[in-house]
């Protein structure tokens, strides 16, 4: 049996939306980062969603500013991070550590 996933803290759907786009355009630099891509198409594929998921971030913060949502509230989105594996996820655009 899988042990059970903390569950996501309650957020507005403008700062679930900035958590999902932010960790989607984490993921596309991890696949364009030089120290840990082995194609250079998958690379550039990557490079070209990268500007639509920039944009979609974008929209998801001037709609958090739109409804008035001016505070970032970091321990409720870091919990969300951290859910959904942000931890490993934002490594990957990271340079590796050099071997032992």
């Amino acid at each position: 049996m899988l042990p059970e996933l903390p569950r996501l803290p309650a957020l507005t759907r403008a700062e679930g939306a900035l958590v999902d786009r932010y960790l989607e355009t984490v993921d596309l630099l991890g696949r364009i980062n030089p120290a840990r891509c082995t194609e250079t198409y998958s690379a550039l594929r990557a490079a070209q969603a990268l500007t639509g998921t920039a944009n979609a971030l974008r929209e998801a913060l001037e709609l958090m500013y739109e409804r008035g949502e001016r505070e970032v509230h970091g321990p409720a989105l870091v919990r969300a991070l951290r859910v959904l594996d942000g931890e490993r996820r934002t490594r990957l655009p990271a340079i590796p550590p050099p071997p032992l």
